[in-house]
């Protein structure tokens, strides 16, 4: 039988503007593999625990925590009517995990099928109008998920970001057969580095200089932003330190274990997402350096499927700029499907 627990949310820490009238309850679930998974239930204005409500599962983005976006897209459906779920990854956030930040493309993905089981055990939640959204690198992981977790009956993902393909073949398939090999050998010392001493933090998504060398670094981002930033880093900069900071935050706070990507280059990711018979919308930014991932993960989909792309939207917008993420979409498409 399933562990969980229900508790009051105390000592609040959410990072976007709270509306009072819904309310949060602090939840904990493990999951398949024993990791006890964080998280915020929301609850529907005027909620009434004698009746079944659709529920949305929500993660993401990768790195993040639930008091960030996953919390504000939570809150936001269940101003419309849904029961809302946001929760940390497992090792991240307030989840547990003794090796903190590491991430694992088999434990993610199951991380969503746990936020099912636990749904799927409220009493006030319908069994078969379970849904379930992820943002950004978290939305590579749930269609992975919904393409064998058949009780996901409507899946979405906003600014979806294919992790195994960033970290393999690199941003836009930049990295050369060369450069994967030469992250081989810097991985192999990594694993060195922690089998003689511990926990190493580093870089997810490995970069290389002029020299073709690995680019190392022990936390993503310091208090300023480096001088002659790119857009995209100004972007993710602006969000994680500036606006939306939270301590726990691995992208605010820290750095993934270095050797994460170990995980992603032997198990990738949406092998199988044609396979998926549920209806799934994607949302993507016109202007987000990530939206060709979603556009291709699109195109491996089957109907009933809809992409929508958001205009001068880039993919940080889409973590929580109101008057940009179609939120009326998102509302529109798990009503019609989870009715």
């Amino acid at each position: 039988m399933m562990n969980f627990n229900q508790t009051a949310l105390t000592n609040d820490t959410r990072v976007f503007k709270i509306n009072p009238a819904i309310q949060v309850q602090n939840v904990r679930f493990d999951n398949r593999y024993g990791f006890t998974v964080a998280g915020h239930l929301y609850l529907p204005q005027d909620f009434d625990a004698d009746k079944q409500y659709a529920a949305i599962a929500i993660s993401g983005p990768f790195g993040a925590v639930k008091e960030q976006s996953s919390g504000l897209y939570a809150q936001t459906l269940a101003e419309r009517g849904f029961v809302t779920l946001a929760f940390d990854q497992s090792g991240t956030g307030e989840s547990s995990g003794k090796v903190r930040n590491m991430a694992s493309p088999d434990i993610f993905v199951e991380d969503y099928s746990a936020a099912v089981d636990f749904l799927g055990l409220q009493k006030f939640v319908d069994r078969e109008r379970i849904g379930a959204i992820g943002i950004c690198g978290l939305g590579s992981h749930v269609l992975t998920a919904a393409s064998i977790d058949v009780r996901i009956k409507a899946v979405a993902t906003s600014v979806m970001y294919d992790m195994s393909d960033s970290m393999w073949k690199g941003l836009n398939n930049s990295k050369t057969a060369e450069q994967r090999d030469l992250e081989k050998q810097y991985l192999a010392d990594m694993r060195w580095k922690e089998a003689e001493n511990g926990h190493v933090p580093g870089p997810h998504e490995l970069a290389f200089d002029d020299n073709n060398k690995p680019v190392y670094w022990d936390k993503m981002f310091g208090k300023t932003l480096p001088a002659g930033a790119d857009p995209v880093t100004t972007d993710f900069f602006n969000y994680y330190v500036g606006r939306a900071f939270h301590p726990r935050s691995v992208n605010s706070n820290g750095a993934w274990d270095a050797t994460s990507p170990w995980g992603y280059y032997n198990f990738p990711l949406q092998q199988r997402i044609g396979e998926i018979k549920a209806p799934k919308l994607i949302v993507t930014g016109e202007k987000a350096h990530s939206r060709y991932m979603a556009e291709e993960a699109y195109e491996r989909l089957t109907d009933p499927k809809e992409l929508v792309i958001v205009p001068n939207a880039t993919h940080v917008d889409l973590y929580d700029q109101m008057d940009k993420i179609p939120f009326d979409k998102f509302t529109s498409f798990f009503k019609e499907n989870l009715k």
